[in-house]
């Protein structure tokens, strides 16, 4: 770390990574997260706080009051792991069969109770609060717009949010905060296609339903090249098509699922009608009918400028300007971007990656695994931003 000034202790960055490898070692996925609920609920009543828990379903909840009226500030740790397999041969490897923590949402998790630990004892010099929010369900999401719902953002309402991910594309010691969109859009689509079947020797009897979906595929690819602006980045990705039953038969159906990724707003929020016009319109002129299933996952992840720039100088105070990047933007999606809807935020990117370690595996990777140096980084990280915002 830059700074010879550090918040947390050596046995209290040994306890962040002896709370990460538990959290590893005992994945749960969406909406199970009751092991890791309650290991959080313990943590923050044994710091004498009144942790409100089952928020939209399995979320924690809880506010570190400060000792004088000010802001509010929100710091968010998402707590849910993948169904995949583990294969790394390490002493914390999962024990549970098809789960792993291959996001590093371990690591947020313990974070972020260590930040609340180091808050907690400077409260008294606090001005206004810090709301922490533990959140399940962020890999399908779903489980932000949840703990909103069921009061996340109420009593009082937070004047900010920020969050952080561990990230397997920096190098552990470099930080990234970008102003602006950082994180694309997710949304789903599954369309399927009717026609008439028929013999395949006897093609002019039926309505071919696979030669239409395979004109579908290749229109919907007009979105990105001919109906968006060419400096707004868009993607449309099927990735799944099924039709059919033996080598000589016409089916009289076929499906295909797949997904669209987008940065920009605006452009988001036209992609339903467009992605619909065309389905329809080549269904239609092939003889065929369509049903279209458009589901919208995750909305655009953008950074607020100002809460950009003050992420973007904590960082600088812990890492070094030299080690704050900031033009980072991935396709990939965050349901954290429900928070920074409602109210201003930031979402930081903290380096994990360490190729003389071999943790060099992406995300969603069944090695993946993080250089646990990141645990106290995006502690002190959080931290900084945490003061800098309440004014302390």
């Amino acid at each position: 770390m830059h700074t010879a000034t550090r918040s947390l202790s050596a046995a209290e960055v040994q306890e962040l990574a002896e709370l990460r490898r538990d959290l590893h070692a005992h994945p749960e996925t969406a909406f199970e997260e009751v092991r890791s609920a309650a290991l959080v609920a313990g943590r923050l009543r044994a710091l004498g706080l009144e942790p409100r828990t089952g928020v939209g379903r399995t979320g924690v909840i809880a506010t570190i009051g400060g000792g004088r009226p000010g802001k509010t500030v929100l710091l968010r740790a998402d707590m849910d792991a993948l169904p995949i397999q583990e294969e790394n041969e390490v002493p914390y490897r999962s024990l549970v069969a098809g789960k792993m923590h291959a996001c590093g949402h371990d690591c947020h998790t313990s974070i972020l109770l260590g930040v609340a630990k180091q808050l907690r004892r400077e409260a008294s010099s606090l001005p206004g609060a810090v709301r922490l929010c533990f959140q399940p369900a962020e890999e399908w999401g779903g489980g932000a717009e949840a703990m909103i719902a069921d009061g996340a953002l109420e009593s009082p309402r937070p004047d900010a949010a920020f969050g952080l991910h561990v990230w397997q594309d920096l190098d552990l010691g470099k930080v990234g905060v970008t102003t602006g969109p950082w994180m694309a859009a997710v949304d789903e689509f599954n369309v399927t296609v009717r026609g008439v079947g028929a013999h395949a020797a006897t093609p002019h009897q039926g309505v071919d339903p696979v030669v239409c979906l395979a004109h579908v595929v290749t229109a919907l690819q007009t979105i990105a090249s001919r109906g968006a602006d060419p400096l707004l980045e868009v993607v449309v990705s099927v990735t799944q098509l099924k039709a059919g039953t033996a080598f000589n038969i016409i089916p009289g159906s076929a499906w295909m699922n797949g997904t669209v990724r987008v940065f920009d707003t605006g452009l988001w929020k036209q992609l339903p009608e467009r992605f619909e016009k065309i389905v329809q319109g080549v269904a239609g002129a092939l003889g065929c009918t369509a049903e279209v299933d458009y589901r919208r996952h995750n909305r655009p992840t953008v950074n607020d400028p100002a809460m950009a720039e003050l992420a973007r100088a904590a960082a600088a105070e812990v890492v070094g300007e030299k080690n704050v990047v900031t033009d980072i933007r991935t396709m990939g999606g965050e349901d954290f971007s429900a928070f920074l809807a409602r109210v201003p935020g930031c979402f930081v990117a903290v380096g994990s990656r360490n190729e003389s370690k071999g943790l060099v595996h992406e995300h969603h990777h069944p090695r993946f695994d993080v250089d646990e140096g990141c645990l106290e980084i995006g502690a002190e990280v959080m931290l900084r931003i945490a003061r800098r915002f309440l004014g302390a």
